[in-house]
């Protein structure tokens, strides 16, 4: 039998039935120490069996895919360190924050209290699991079966994700004895992820993984304290209504409790924004700068903030900075992908967009540029624009937080709002969801609903997205004046019915077929949540349709 190996390219003879790690040492040598791999362009554990002709290529660690492989074998070494150094505590991972993923301790107690984790017990501990060189032991057992298994392990959070889910069998992991599951393949031994610290994070600790410029040391964390309190706010809102993690949800899908839950996710939103309209006003600003990254909801946040600005008895005024653009042939390139680099701070005619914000506040008229996208540059139009007294002009765009962007312009007429899909419900307490993954759904949703944009283009041209937010985004979120999580309790379980028919088309033998499968797996955790019951000015309705705003 014969597979096709892409690192070689070529076609390499077996018997069938050898783990990937066994073909692995029948090439030359690749230069790079794989701990996963693609088989017709599903990521796979390096024990996966080959018994059929396929297509395999291994990824070097610096792939997204390994990336994740990684972080998740870091996070059962550090739950069986957590079982050895603090013995009945529960480890909770929250999100992604600061560079690392943000882990408390917590009693197994009706009303769980905060445990201060012994750090270098912790770090040792898990020094000491790559020292040992364990396997990752991927198993797949009746449910039933490993229901018992986490029941005993007093994973509850896991046991109520299974009950829900109804599946015949499941796939879990031991290390040294202990069970766990997570929702993509493993390392195959713990000496394949010796790199890691672990640094104290308010009320618990931050599992830092690799730095993605160098993963032979571990990533450098960055002070976030706005980004904390917004994740930690949503937090607080799950558990007082219950629904923390995906099983809860699930539960509550089950009752028929979803209404209950998107009215008061609804509100949240309302009542965020009502206390920022409230700071605008108290600050006097006349500029508001909305920034975020792609599919943050920025255009409805506008939109709904108006409305509020509005009860505060001021005039909102709103304009988009893309029709700031430079001419398309003075757009920067995107050095890796080639294309068109919109993401870039200097996409946009920045003298001309100083200048207007300028002659506004001493009180001159402008004509707002115009810019078309069909045909690359900016086309001449009667747009006057005049600031009135009680006048406050909303501005939104992804480099709202940048200080470049409004040179010259006083600061004490800015309001700075950042706007993003900060996630804070979780599969279990061991598998958050990403928030990129998040934003990843929405965008796909919306571009073939919006743009006939099919789910393949979009997986494509998300790196590039994500390139440009590392770059121009995410390094001044913490300029924000204010944060707005856009995030809503039950959204993955409404995109669920729109996503999956469009990530089931990407093509098999397209490289993005690995992040569709990888989606779709995701969302097989989620009971499906039909749309009727979603308001029309619900954020949501941005990506899904049937808003009652026009964009």
């Amino acid at each position: 039998m014969k597979i096709y190996c892409v690192n070689t390219e070529s076609y390499i003879e077996i018997r069938g039935g050898e783990r990937l790690s066994e073909i692995l040492a029948l090439l030359p040598a690749q230069g790079f120490t794989p701990i996963c791999a693609r088989v017709n362009n599903r990521t796979e554990p390096l024990s996966f069996q080959v018994f059929m002709p396929k297509q395999i290529e291994f990824l070097p660690p610096e792939h997204p895919s390994s990336m994740r492989v990684y972080v998740r074998s870091l996070c059962m070494m550090l739950y069986r360190a957590v079982n050895l150094v603090h013995p009945g505590v529960r480890l909770s991972i929250e999100h992604s924050i600061s560079r690392g993923y943000y882990c408390r301790l917590l009693t197994r107690t009706p009303e769980p209290q905060t445990v201060t984790p012994d750090l270098p017990a912790l770090e040792q501990a898990m020094r000491t699991l790559v020292e040992r060189d364990l396997p990752f032991e991927r198993h797949e057992r009746l449910t039933r079966d490993v229901i018992e298994i986490f029941r005993g392990q007093e994973l509850r959070s896991k046991v109520r994700l299974l009950e829900s889910l109804h599946d015949l069998y499941t796939t879990y992991y031991t290390l040294d004895a202990l069970a766990d599951s997570y929702y993509g393949p493993l390392a195959p031994r713990t000496s394949s992820v010796p790199v890691f610290a672990l640094e104290p994070y308010e009320e618990g600790l931050l599992l830092l993984p690799p730095d993605k410029a160098d993963i032979s040391r571990p990533a450098a964390s960055v002070p976030q304290r706005k980004m904390l309190d917004a994740f930690e706010a949503h937090l607080q809102f799950n558990r007082i209504v219950g629904v923390s993690n995906v099983g809860e949800l699930n539960r509550a899908v089950e009752q028929n409790r979803s209404g209950d839950l998107i009215n008061l996710s609804e509100a949240l939103h309302s009542q965020a924004l009502a206390a920022i309209a409230h700071d605008i006003k108290k600050r006097g600003a006349r500029f508001v700068l909305l920034a975020g990254p792609s599919s943050s909801g920025k255009t409805t946040t506008c939109k709904r903030l108006a409305i509020q600005l509005m009860t505060c008895l001021l005039k909102p005024k709103m304009i988009s900075l893309d029709d700031y653009f430079v001419n398309r042939d003075k757009t920067p390139i995107d050095p890796v992908s080639g294309d068109y680099d919109f993401e870039s701070l200097y996409a946009l005619d920045l003298p001309l967009l100083s200048e207007h914000l300028q002659a506004l506040l001493r009180g001159e008229e402008i004509n707002l540029p115009t810019y078309s996208f069909e045909l690359g540059r900016r086309v001449e139009r009667e747009r006057p624009l005049r600031l009135e007294k009680g006048d406050v002009l909303l501005m939104e765009g992804i480099h709202g937080l940048n200080p470049a962007m409004l040179a010259g312009v006083p600061q004490e007429a800015l309001f700075k709002m950042y706007v993003s899909a900060l996630t804070t419900l979780n599969i279990d307490d061991h598998n958050w969801i990403s928030t990129t993954d998040s934003r990843l759904l929405r965008r796909i949703v919306r571009d073939h609903k919006y743009r006939n944009t099919s789910a393949l283009d979009t997986l494509r041209r998300w790196p590039s997205v994500r390139r440009g937010e590392d770059k121009w985004i995410f390094p001044f979120q913490e300029n924000a004046d204010a944060m707005f999580n856009s995030s809503l309790l039950f959204e993955i379980a409404v995109m669920k019915s729109y996503a999956e028919p469009l990530l089931r088309s990407v093509p098999h033998d397209a490289p993005e077929y690995s992040e569709a499968y990888r989606l779709l797996s995701f969302l097989s955790n989620f009971l499906p949540l039909p749309e009727d019951q979603i308001p029309g000015t619900s954020l949501l309705r941005e990506f899904l349709g049937g808003s009652t705003f026009k964009y």
